[in-house]
């Protein structure tokens, strides 16, 4: 009788081991002008009264978005930066809501100015979790293409202040 139930339930987890997916797992990479890119903009961000919440490097393959899921707060003044590999031909960002609406979308191409970086401002509407799909087109290298990401928010204080922050709200 057991031998019966044993045979079926190893056949049941061949089979669901043969139809899972393989899981994308963010791996992180190294490239030093990325590196001086990062750097440098993470100073000018900071200059200008944002806080780095959260970077990272990744490894990338061509014409292959790679998630990237942040927490927003409504009302909050974001700064997004993507860099991509300079070898790269075109470079894509795109940002969903939660409800899987696209609310930004960028696009540059190897040769403009900074053409390997996407930068953008975003100004939640709700408090609740954003995608970022980085995305970059290289006909030389496939894979292991760098890409890095890093988010910034405008601090508090300079919030407050009136410096280049969010406008009064405005009663009639």
């Amino acid at each position: 009788m057991k031998k019966s139930r044993i045979l079926p339930a190893i056949l049941l987890l061949i089979s669901i081991n043969s139809f899972s997916q393989n899981v994308i797992r963010q791996q992180t990479c190294s490239n030093e002008s990325i590196s001086k890119q990062a750097d440098s903009l993470r100073e000018l961000y900071t200059k200008d009264g944002y806080v780095l919440m959260r970077e990272a490097s990744m490894t990338m393959e061509s014409e292959f978005e790679m998630p990237v899921i942040v927490p927003l707060t409504q009302g909050s003044w974001y700064q997004f930066v993507f860099i991509g590999d300079y070898t790269s031909r075109l470079y894509e960002v795109r940002m969903y809501d939660w409800q899987e609406r696209m609310v930004v979308f960028r696009q540059k191409k190897w040769g403009e100015l900074d053409g390997n970086v996407i930068s953008y401002t975003y100004i939640p509407k709700f408090s609740e979790f954003h995608m970022i799909k980085p995305v970059q087109v290289n006909k030389q290298k496939k894979k292991n293409l760098c890409g890095y990401v890093m988010m910034f928010k405008k601090s508090a204080s300079t919030t407050e202040e009136g410096g280049s922050a969010l406008p009064a709200p405005q009663h009639p």
